[in-house]
């Protein structure tokens, strides 16, 4: 049996799509290993019928941790047996590459975003153009790349001349599935339940503006569940603006009992700004997490975004990040049940087509090659 390596920079333990597309790779006839790091606070990995290799850094964050992460995997991989490599993004390619062109073995590409317009790039230049000259030389000599939408997919044929395939993240087909009961979650029963989930809860991310927003916000309770750079301080605003009682914080979950909350909203967010390259062409995972789970959509004006909502017609748009104008829209949603309800009864028309089982199929072409 072949060998496929794939790895990440992260933790292992939240990353949906690796995941996935790990299990893909064992539908292919592979042995699969993923490999990340471990960090202080990751949460212990379920089982899994791969296996996985974290490594234990002295850095967490900046240029020493993505030195310290890329010299170890490239050792790692040396040492190593493997027939295929999988990167994840641009912090994990140079290494894949450099081992691809030693060993003489395939390597396919999977860009999750528009690496360098992400906002930490933007605004510090020496790390944007470092990381620019890693993807100018490696890029244009890629073989098979995939990404997660049309808009990055275009860019990227635009910049560098070349053709990549979009397999979107989406989840596997949800069945036979047991939801608990709000009383179950120790969530109120007598108010609507607002969520905005996302492992990424950074800057611009909209959800000052949404806490801002719960001041106007009735008969409703806000779950925000997840982490990022902006976790902590969105608890301080919520405690400055005595909005504890209507605002929940919970940390990142693993993926089922994350949606065991995500089932039990009434209302799912996405409300990312319009700031960046990367968010402007953003595709979240939350969005498709909403769709399987059945519940209605509220988002700001991105364009993948807007044309999942208006296609399959399960949410709205809008149209700026006022708190005021936030709070209105979450008001009048959460009044009409009729318009609401009927946005939630859309989401199965739109989960039976938008399944992993249906994205996998152009990666499958592309492992098959190589099994």
């Amino acid at each position: 049996m072949k060998k496929a390596v794939v790895s990440v920079t992260n933790d292992l333990s939240t990353d949906q799509r690796v995941d996935k597309v790990c299990k893909t790779l064992m539908k292919c006839g592979f042995e699969v290993e993923l490999v990340g790091r471990q960090r202080i606070d990751s949460q212990a990995l379920s089982d899994r019928n791969y296996s996985t290799k974290r490594f234990r850094l002295l850095f967490e964050k900046n240029v020493f941790f993505y030195a310290e992460f890329n010299l170890r995997l490239f050792f790692y991989l040396l040492a190593n047996k493997q027939d295929l490599l999988i990167a994840n993004d641009l912090d994990t390619l140079l290494p894949n590459y450099l081992i691809s062109k030693i060993k003489r073995i395939p390597l396919v590409y999977d860009s999750h975003e528009y690496f360098c317009g992400v906002p930490e790039l933007e605004s510090n230049a020496f790390a944007r153009n470092f990381w620019l000259k890693i993807e100018r030389f490696i890029f244009p000599k890629l073989k098979h790349i995939f990404t997660v939408n049309d808009s990055i997919a275009e860019l990227y044929r635009n910049q560098y001349n070349v053709e990549l395939k979009v397999v979107r993240n989406i989840p596997l087909r949800q069945e036979n599935i047991n939801i608990k009961s709000r009383k179950e979650l120790m969530l109120p029963v007598d108010k609507k339940i607002l969520l905005l989930q996302g492992a990424g809860i950074n800057v611009d991310r909209g959800v000052e503006e949404l806490i801002e927003a719960m001041q106007w916000v009735d008969n409703a309770v806000l779950l925000i569940i997840g982490g990022g750079d902006v976790f902590d301080l969105l608890k301080q605003k919520a405690e400055a603006l005595s909005l504890t009682d209507k605002i929940r914080f919970i940390k990142k979950l693993p993926y089922a009992d994350l949606m065991q909350y995500t089932a039990n909203a009434d209302l799912g967010l996405t409300l990312d700004r319009d700031s960046n390259l990367n968010y402007r062409f953003s595709l979240p995972n939350k969005l498709f997490d909403y769709i399987h789970a059945g519940i209605a959509v509220l988002s700001s004006d991105l364009i993948e975004i807007r044309k999942i909502i208006e296609q399959y017609e399960i949410g709205e748009i809008i149209k700026d990040h006022q708190p005021e104008t936030i709070a209105n829209h979450i008001n009048k949603l959460l009044t009409d049940d009729e318009k609401r309800l009927k946005y939630a009864a859309n989401t199965k028309i739109a989960a039976a087509e938008l399944c992993w089982e249906n994205e996998e199929k152009e990666l499958m072409k592309v492992y098959k090659l190589y099994s």
